[in-house]
């Protein structure tokens, strides 16, 4: 298998692939479709479910792709990839493990180019309760006035005010300020929302649905973004504590990271996509990572999820404007590199084996 073929140039290519090669190999898809708009090619949205495996298996891998809609270039890959990998087919019925693949869970951000939903909701940070206390994020109301300029691109006076920002507090400090989440500002960035999205009410749908007679639950999700170019950081997120590392790191080996010990390069959300797998799937032992893809320098991969909520701002911005953020969103987020998608799908299958493997030794 040739992994550059594994990738796809749009939202709706990349649909067309995932469901050409589930029927190529008979397996049926489940396809759960956004109501109310299209794509920006004018397709229909959804979010495209194929479950592989034992009909009777109780352990279950989840792989999922486009939490963070532009970012779902590399997941959609991954998971062709594993659509056509007849070895792990046959390892799945050897172990009695199945795998569920979600294509594509925020369609219309994969279709957009944009990181968020329809509604500008950040899907890693919207699965909380909203019955509670909403988490607070004191540090990026600081800075909400100067992400979103007035004009795209930015003024000098602007730039120079971020590269302050920056200089005065520490690259990290910017990170955690704007990455964490926040809930007071619906028209900003990493916006976790005021109530579930769509996507996430969907996936939680289907975590009850396919993870129900399930004893043991692991969990892929891919995103692209953070750290060196093709190298994939394991990340341990969420609620599940000391508990579920240990069992991540048996599975997915000793660099799986976390920001319990203080090891991940990704801030410590709230609300991450895996708080979905405990809510829904408490009867389950489960271990859940993100993939996290490197691309491009952090400030320059920000500097484009500004234009990506700036763009939200001005539906009537020129259609050239609009066409040439676009593309530098994409470009910020999927590397046009053979060298880069071979590492993406060659680290994408060591991971599912490990994940495979890992399951078939829990006790069920």
């Amino acid at each position: 298998m040739n992994p550059v073929s594994c990738f796809s140039g749009s939202y709706r290519a990349a649909r067309a692939s995932f469901l050409s090669a589930a029927a190529a190999r008979g397996f049926a898809v489940d396809s759960r479709v956004l109501p109310g708009f299209t794509g920006l090619e004018g397709e229909e949205l959804a979010t495209d479910v194929v479950r592989l495996g034992p009909i009777g298996a109780r352990r279950m891998l989840v792989l999922t792709s486009g939490t963070h809609g532009v970012e779902g270039f590399c997941g959609s890959a991954a998971q062709s990839a594993t659509l056509g990998d007849v070895a792990v087919h046959a390892l799945l019925d050897k172990l009695d493990v199945a795998i569920l693949l979600v294509h594509a869970i925020n369609p219309y951000g994969f279709s957009y180019l944009s990181r968020t939903t329809e509604a500008n909701v950040d899907l890693n940070r919207n699965s909380i309760d909203f019955d509670a206390p909403l988490p607070g994020n004191p540090a990026y109301d600081e800075v909400h006035g100067l992400l979103i300029p007035e004009a795209w691109p930015p003024s000098q006076e602007n730039a120079a005010a971020i590269r302050h920002t920056i200089e005065t507090h520490g690259e990290w400090a910017y990170q955690q300020a704007v990455t964490t989440g926040q809930y007071t500002h619906a028209h900003g960035m990493f916006f976790g929302g005021h109530e579930p999205a769509w996507s996430t009410m969907t996936l939680r749908q289907l975590l009850a649905e396919y993870g129900e007679p399930c004893e043991s639950i692991g969990w892929i999700d891919f995103h692209t973004g953070l750290g060196p170019p093709g190298f994939g950081a394991k990340i341990c997120v969420g609620s599940g504590g000391r508990e579920e590392l240990r069992r991540a790191r048996e599975w997915w080996g000793a660099d799986v990271t976390s920001p319990l010990d203080g090891t991940s390069i990704a801030a410590d959300v709230a609300g991450p996509v895996s708080e979905s797998l405990r809510q829904t799937c408490p009867h389950a032992a489960n271990a859940a990572i993100a993939i996290e893809y490197g691309t491009v320098p952090l400030t320059d991969m920000l500097h484009m999820l500004r234009a990506d909520v700036w763009l939200r701002h001005h539906p009537d911005a020129p259609q050239a404007l609009q066409a040439e953020i676009r593309s530098q969103i994409r470009d910020a987020f999927y590397l046009d590199d053979d060298a880069w998608k071979g590492m993406i799908v060659g680290q994408a299958q060591v991971a599912v084996q490990q994940a495979i493997y890992g399951l078939a030794r829990e006790v069920c």
